[in-house]
């Protein structure tokens, strides 16, 4: 009769542990990071619905941010992209006419540049960092800054509407998304005192106006249209309609999990700004009234 009850226990204890798991999946926090206007927030996308939003981490432009000039703090007044860095301890943000990299926790400014109509960078190895600009005094580029020198522009390369730079850490390339080309660059003399950007592959859209650029696996982006959303393969250069966006035109960011199918996105509603993320698996829409939303990204 005891072993009995010890093996009855024992499968207790068992469902309580798988009990335990799926609830602690189920509450696992999703952190989301949004920008747009003068505002970064950062949201636990897992505890929002609705109006119902967590905000775990927000700035405003107007907010003390330790050495940053206050003309780049007048220069971002629409932020457009934000992504989360170095093991997500930093934020790297670009909009209206600077970029700036942000300690997350000390939100102390690490570096800044006049980057004017900036709308995405990122950061590649050996502390430097690459922006895609739309309009610039030159004209469209893409441009190579040091962390350390703040405004030292080491490589600039014509570029017709950067709207997204994406470091592919696997492949070792970076990505850049222009009006109507996706360019591939591979870095050269990066040890250097003048390192720079040797392009060595290029591919059309399949329609112009690209928006968004972003990493699904090494070897596939999603990549947003004026009117589409398409899957790029690297390996192959083909473009694959994204099915679970199709007929949905001005989707302005699209985060996509291939394992869990959990899909991350904006769209356009006034003029190019939101103020809904939409998700799916589960779906879910999240509104934030009081920030008009450009862009979202998800903190991996």
């Amino acid at each position: 009769m005891q072993k009995i009850l010890r093996f009855d226990f024992s499968i207790l204890a068992f469902i309580a542990c798988c009990f335990t798991i799926a609830c602690a999946d189920e509450t696992k926090e999703q952190l989301l990071i949004t920008c747009g206007q003068d505002k970064i927030l950062i949201i636990d996308a897992a505890a929002s619905d609705g109006d119902n939003v967590k905000i775990v981490w927000q700035w405003d432009v107007t907010d003390p941010i330790t050495n940053l000039p206050d003309e780049y703090r007048r220069a971002l007044l629409a932020i457009d992209e934000c992504k989360a860095v170095n093991n997500n301890s930093q934020l790297l943000f670009t909009g209206g006419s600077a970029s700036v990299l942000m300690d997350r926790e000390t939100r102390q400014c690490l570096f800044y540049a006049r980057t004017p109509n900036s709308h995405s960078a990122d950061l590649l190895p050996g502390n430097r960092i690459a922006v895609a600009l739309s309009i610039a005094e030159k004209g469209n580029s893409l441009e190579v800054y040091d962390i350390g020198t703040p405004g030292r522009l080491l490589f600039r390369d014509s570029l017709y509407s950067g709207h997204g730079a994406v470091w592919n850490k696997q492949r070792n390339k970076l990505y850049v998304l222009g009006f109507d080309r996706l360019r591939e660059y591979a870095l050269q003399d990066w040890d250097s005192s003048t390192p720079s950007l040797r392009m060595t592959a290029q591919w059309a859209l399949p329609e112009d106006d690209g928006h968004d650029l972003s990493l699904v696996s090494p070897d596939r982006f999603l990549i947003t249209t004026h009117s589409s959303v398409y899957f790029f393969d690297i390996d192959r250069g083909t473009f694959t309609p994204f099915e679970p966006l199709s007929g949905i035109p001005n989707v302005k960011s699209v985060n996509y999990n291939e394992s869990t199918e959990h899909l991350t996105y904006t769209k356009a509603e006034e003029s190019w700004w939101t103020y809904h993320i939409y998700q799916s698996k589960p779906e879910k829409t999240i509104h934030i009234p009081y920030i008009r939303l450009y862009k979202v990204r998800v903190i991996q």
